[in-house]
């Protein structure tokens, strides 16, 4: 995930996010290879990004370019729907908070989504200029309604990136296709109670796991096997 940030002192480039549950899978399992994730961060670099962190102070550096685009179009538009939609925006960012935050029907944010707002990202702002990369990254995930699933074993323990709510075969699928085409069932498990048991099979000989069709939505903080055929 790229994140572009403005006014706060983090690191550019790709950085290691440091993830407790994967540092407790990896002391449980010992395994050849662990594979955390790595997010991308990106001074200034809005158009790229798929999440934006920013100091309240630096916050108008950001809107001024949403205001300038919404100015241009309102003096052009004859459309009255659009018209209401752009004020409708206008408003809010004169209160110095992102688009991301304005509630809107579907149409609407169908409508923001397509005009290019940069503020429309998930876009989190910080009073304090010295969070770290972990907190920040954390922040703007849950901005952007994504989370962590988890597979783990003797030869790899590894954070995987999803939408919340991903269903079962979506997860196959960021393992591998031939997982998510082949799918049969997932056996879940949430973090805290594999770390109760010995290992995966374990916990399933204590009830503890629970097998899922493709559909179900994985909630977060899930180890996972997929069981396939193809």
């Amino acid at each position: 995930m790229k994140i572009a940030y403005t006014g706060l002192d983090l690191p550019e480039g790709k950085v290691k996010y440091n993830d407790a549950i994967l540092a407790d899978l990896e002391a449980k399992f010992k395994p050849d290879k662990v594979s955390p994730f790595y997010f991308e961060l990106l001074p200034d670099g809005y158009e790229a990004a798929e999440g934006i962190a920013i100091t309240r102070e630096s916050v108008l550096d950001l809107l001024i370019f949403d205001m300038d685009k919404i100015e241009g179009r309102l003096s052009v538009t004859e459309d009255e729907a659009e018209k209401l939609v752009l004020t409708k925006c206008y408003a809010h960012l004169e209160t110095e908070q992102p688009v991301c935050n304005l509630e809107m029907d579907e149409a609407e944010r169908e409508f923001v989504n397509s005009f290019g707002l940069l503020s429309f990202k998930p876009t989190m702002v910080f009073d304090d200029a010295s969070a770290t990369p972990d907190m920040v990254c954390e922040a703007v995930m849950a901005k952007a309604a994504v989370m962590f699933f988890y597979t783990a074993g003797k030869s790899e323990v590894r954070a995987w990136f999803v939408e919340k709510n991903a269903d079962a075969v979506t997860c196959a699928g960021k393992i591998h296709t031939d997982l998510a085409r082949g799918f049969i069932k997932a056996e879940i498990i949430s973090h805290e109670s594999l770390m109760t048991a010995h290992n995966f099979k374990d916990a399933g000989s204590q009830g503890l796991t629970q097998l899922v069709g493709k559909d179900f939505p994985v909630p977060e903080k899930t180890v996972l096997e997929i069981r396939f055929n193809v």
